[in-house]
């Protein structure tokens, strides 16, 4: 019989293979809970860390850890805790908002309030020693939106009949764009569904949940107390999720808002509930949804006693005259501080007759070349100069060669010659032609017929102009330096010299600068962390010289939140947002285009315009971006208040519904640069009419020789990479002779690049809009116009 070998217990077992390539998953599965702890920090770099010192480390941040776990709990822990904001969200139109508390309410025992389905209240549970504040809300876009922008939680209702529907998707990116809270995908009447199809119809809908928020491997039911209880203890024992963004300002969700009218117009708000957040700071401005930024007047206490009555007010904090932050949010420019370099008009005469003397474009000064006897003007002008020779070719190292075996020490050898010379050979300097010289080919009548005729075939090879949005032809009832007298040629797109504060705009004159944005912004939120009103703490905010409006648009069904801003956040200045097309807007995405911008707690009316996210230039000069095109990132521009941290931003567009804007694009704030310089390009072509080896004659570029003069030292490309510039006009009607460093081929293209630096406009405003419908009423007044045409 054969025996198997069987190691013993010394048997040495070696490291298994550890693969660069593994998955995800084979990954986590090997690394089962460890978390990777940063290094101990040491003086000297070149002393090794000990035992003793990496384990206290540990402990200590351990400690901080379980402190912080212990502040976010008392939180929202005894009678005088804050409750856990959870709004009631239906994503189907047959989804009962009402029905679904009223469960909740059941499952504890209690009765519901009457204006429990309408309003806000709050749920006291406790068997679990915490409170839940129900939000129901209605089919209204923008309160779905600002009612999870201070949520803990939120109930996401969902039939087992209907499917969602458009509004309920918009509202699911909404929610997962500005930050996604802990929710709880809830189904309803899934008992009057058979009990076969029960067990499909759960897949099918937590895959759709599953699809916004992968980690969510349950779905919930409030059809009997059990799974209500099960619903209230989920949301008591999860912890929120943090949000940079938010948890950086001071939010509430009001229970209660007053009034008092100081004048006929203004009086102050007064605004009840529970402070979240970094604390209240009454030196600081706050924000109210659609009216603006407003100072504090004053900041009390509203504990609620045993018998759920009110405690006599106390004042926590007061404005100090010297730090309260002023609601001046622009600059006034001095109109006398610009710049009084323009030039004169005989400066302009001057500097012009200087240029046509150069160019030699009023005959005085003619240019002489020494070539062979017998040889005509124009094919002198062919023969190439050494000042024209700038490029080297491989092409012509076989003519070099044989030009130096007929190199003669004692005879000088033309300067332009491309061909050896013959000593018998009789040469003489001729003066070559001007533009006087040239004779053209073709009459004025000539040339438009064959350059309208080549402008149609370009129309047809290029039918789509988003390939080449840069492109455009040169006009030829004006001349191109007037035309385009703002733009500039560049060698190196990223490393040629632009001075940021080169013919700024009037209006760079109203905004704010930072010497150093990122230091400010640390200085900023550290302050913010201090404060005399602590978090989780009920307390009443009195807002001076509110307009009266503000007042008459609260409406109890709805949701009324107040964000307190940071010290600079009211001031204006260049807003860079990072941002990328969203991948079902099917739409043209320009810049310029109107938009409604959703940044953080607050919502304007922009027209961005958008340029290229990159890093790699040295003189901080970006390219400006025409359309947005799926899978790119984009950097838009605009003027707008300050922001401080990674701020999610939304940019949508309205419909003739207010309930189902378009969301076109989404992203996070950068920074705020006024440096920053987007440049616009501009591509003049042109067609080759003849072509000598590395010689060519332009045309339909330019259409007069003040234009080829003017534009002379700018680069030339082409579209299969060659490089060249010009060398001087032919004719009269913009012909001219360039030089490239290599061959052309007849198909080739010749290009000519120009930027100018664009700035976006002074049009950001307040949005007011879709604040006073919800999806039903809009569908009603829809029908009624639509009865009328």
């Amino acid at each position: 019989m054969e025996h198997r070998h069987r190691a013993g217990n010394s048997h040495q077992t070696n490291k298994p293979f550890k693969s660069r390539h593994a998955t995800k998953g084979a990954l986590r599965e090997v690394s089962k809970g460890k978390i990777n702890r940063t290094s101990v920090k040491q003086s000297n770099a070149l002393k090794t860390v000990s035992k003793t010192d990496r384990r206290n480390a540990a402990k200590l941040l351990q400690q901080k850890k379980r402190e912080d776990i212990t502040r976010i709990s008392r939180l929202f822990e005894g009678r005088q805790g804050a409750p856990k904001i959870v709004p009631v969200l239906a994503l189907c139109p047959d989804s009962q908002v009402g029905s679904a508390i009223e469960s909740l309410y059941k499952s504890l025992g209690e009765t519901m309030p009457a204006h429990a389905t309408s309003e806000s209240t709050i749920l006291n549970v406790e068997r679990f020693k915490q409170k839940v504040q129900l939000v129901p809300l209605k089919r209204n876009f923008i309160d779905c939106l600002d009612a999870f922008k201070v949520a803990d939680f939120g109930i996401l209702l969902m039939s087992a009949d209907v499917e969602v529907d458009q509004f309920g998707i918009n509202c699911l990116l909404g929610i997962l764009n500005q930050g996604l809270v802990n929710v709880v995908p809830v189904i309803q009447n899934i008992e009057n569904t058979p009990v076969k199809l029960r067990t499909s119809l759960r897949k099918s809908l937590l895959a759709f949940v599953q699809q916004f928020v992968p980690e969510h491997e349950h779905l919930f039911t409030l059809d009997n107390d059990t799974d209500s209880l099960s619903v209230l203890r989920y949301i008591t024992s999860q912890r929120p999720k943090p949000m940079s963004w938010r948890d950086n300002h001071p939010y509430m969700l009001a229970e209660t808002v007053e009034f008092d009218s100081t004048s006929a117009e203004t009086g102050t708000l007064k605004v009840t509930g529970y402070a979240r957040g970094n604390p209240f700071n009454a030196n600081r401005l706050v924000h109210l949804q659609n009216f603006g930024d407003f100072q504090v007047d004053k900041i009390t206490s509203a504990d609620i006693t045993r018998g759920d009555m009110d405690e006599d007010a106390k004042v926590i904090d007061t404005p100090k005259p010297d730090e309260q932050d002023d609601l001046i949010s622009e600059n006034v420019p001095d109109l006398m501080e610009n710049e009084q370099t323009w030039p004169t008009e005989e400066e302009l005469a001057e500097a012009d007759a200087r240029v046509r003397r150069m160019r030699n474009l009023d005959g005085s000064d003619q240019v002489t070349k020494r070539v062979p006897k017998g040889t005509s003007s124009y094919q002198a002008a062919w023969i190439v100069d050494e000042e024209d020779a700038d490029y080297t070719d491989e092409e012509d190292d076989d003519e070099d060669k044989m030009m130096e075996e007929y190199d003669d020490e004692d005879d000088v050898k033309p300067a332009a010659s491309s061909f050896p010379e013959d000593e018998d050979e009789e040469y003489e300097e001729i003066e070559l032609e001007g533009k006087d010289g040239y004779k053209d080919e073709f009459d004025a009548e000539e040339e438009a017929r064959q350059y309208e005729e080549y402008l149609k075939n370009r129309q047809v090879e290029f039918e789509n102009h988003n390939d080449f949005p840069d492109e455009i032809d040169t006009p030829m009832h004006m001349t191109a330096r007037e035309r385009f007298a703002r733009y500039r040629g560049l060698q190196s797109f990223r490393t040629s010299a632009w001075d940021p504060y080169e013919n700024l705009p009037i209006d760079y004159g109203r905004i704010f600068r930072f010497e150093n944005f990122g230091r400010t912004k640390i200085r900023v939120i550290n302050q913010a962390i201090v404060g005399p009103v602590k978090p989780g703490r009920r307390i009443t905010i009195h807002i001076k010289n509110v307009p009266i409006q503000a007042f008459e648009s609260y409406d109890k069904t709805r949701p009324f939140i107040l964000f307190g801003l940071l010290q600079y956040e009211h001031k204006m200045s260049l807003l860079n947002l990072q941002v990328q097309r969203d991948n079902a807007y099917e739409g043209t995405v320009r810049s310029k285009d109107p938009m409604v911008l959703h940044m953080g707690f607050r919502r304007y009316n922009v027209r961005p315009i958008y340029s290229q996210n990159t890093n790699k230039g040295t003189n901080h000069v970006h390219k400006f971006e025409r359309f947005q095109k799926l899978g790119r990132s984009y950097v838009a521009t605009i003027y707008g208040p300050v922001v401080f941290g990674k701020t999610p931003v939304m940019l949508y567009k309205e419909t003739d519904n207010v309930n189902e804007p378009i969301l076109v694009s989404s992203g996070t704030f950068m920074n705020v640069d006024v440096k920053r310089i987007i440049a616009k390009r501009i591509i003049l072509s042109g067609h080759p009419y003849k072509i000598h080896k590395r010689s060519a004659v332009i045309r339909f570029m330019f259409f007069n020789v003040e234009d080829i003069y003017w534009f002379k030292p700018v680069q030339l490309t082409t579209k299969y990479g060659r490089v060249g510039h010009i060398s001087e006009s032919l004719g009269t009607h913009g012909y001219m002779k360039c030089i490239f460093d290599g061959t052309l081929t007849q198909q080739d293209t010749i290009m000519m690049c120009l930027y100018k630096r664009v700035f976006p406009k002074w049009n950001t405003e307040l949005y007011r809009g879709g604040l006073d419908k919800t999806v039903e009423e809009s569908t009603v007044v829809k029908s009624m116009d639509m009865d009328m045409e």
